[in-house]
């Protein structure tokens, strides 16, 4: 999973579409509109419409289908026993139960492979305390770096002979692995709170204020929003 989420996150950089253009803050709104109807929601008409709309807006994303399904059904997998327990025998509960998390995901899929990170928790800290908004900013990128870092450990230690061995061995392996790490971890942060301070750090790391700039591109957002209200008028209390 932490595969897809990186690749969505490069998508975000380096590709192209109308949505890329169009501002956070709007995408935000959008985003957040779609994940309250589906959990407010009961019309499974409603909610199979507004699956159906995030699928377009992911489409309208260029984001691959691979990663988008990877991202849409990752949910699932924490969802299927949950649903079993709730079957009444009928379709429209498991429906239910599953289009909200589903339609959910891939809105986020969408919005976090359209908005690059800093231009996406720029709003946040606007509303967050600033610990929590800086906390998340550089907490978002360093688990990418730190994940990484593992994968190329656990590759050293297979290579050399590391799973070899007992258990008790290999446990003992494993924990000077997560030693190795944390020892990283704290060394890194070190370093980049350092060359912060020299880049001229004020005490605030999300300070862009490009987030909220309008663009042509936001009439996608208002477009996107007023076929999600007509939505709601027309199938809010539909079966």
């Amino acid at each position: 999973m932490v595969d897809v989420i990186s690749a969505i996150d490069q998508h975000a950089s380096s590709a192209a579409s109308p949505w890329h253009d169009a501002s956070a803050i709007g995408k935000l709104v959008v985003a957040a509109a779609i994940v309250s109807v589906v959990v407010a929601s009961r019309s499974l008409v409603l909610l199979v419409a507004v699956h159906v709309l995030a699928w377009l807006l992911v489409a309208g994303s260029r984001l691959p289908a691979r990663l988008a399904l990877a991202a849409a059904g990752y949910p699932l997998l924490f969802l299927t026993l949950f649903i079993v327990s709730r079957w009444d025998g009928t379709v429209v509960t498991p429906l239910t139960l599953a289009l909200r998390p589903l339609t959910a995901s891939l809105t986020a899929a969408w919005l976090v492979g359209t908005t690059p990170y800093p231009d996406l928790f720029a709003p946040l800290s606007r509303v967050l305390p600033r610990q929590a908004g800086d906390g998340l900013f550089l907490t978002y990128r360093a688990l990418f770096a730190l994940l990484a870092r593992a994968g190329h450990l656990r590759t050293a230690m297979r290579v050399r002979g590391g799973w070899s061995g007992s258990a008790r061995r290999r446990l003992e392996l494993a924990g000077e692995g997560l030693g190795t790490l944390a020892v990283h971890g704290f060394d890194r942060s070190e370093n980049l709170y350092a060359a912060m301070l020299l880049r001229g750090h004020s005490g605030r790391i999300c300070g862009c204020r490009h987030f909220a700039h309008p663009t042509r591109a936001d009439l996608l957002s208002g477009a996107t929003l007023l076929v999600l209200t007509t939505m709601i008028v027309l199938l809010w209390r539909a079966p």
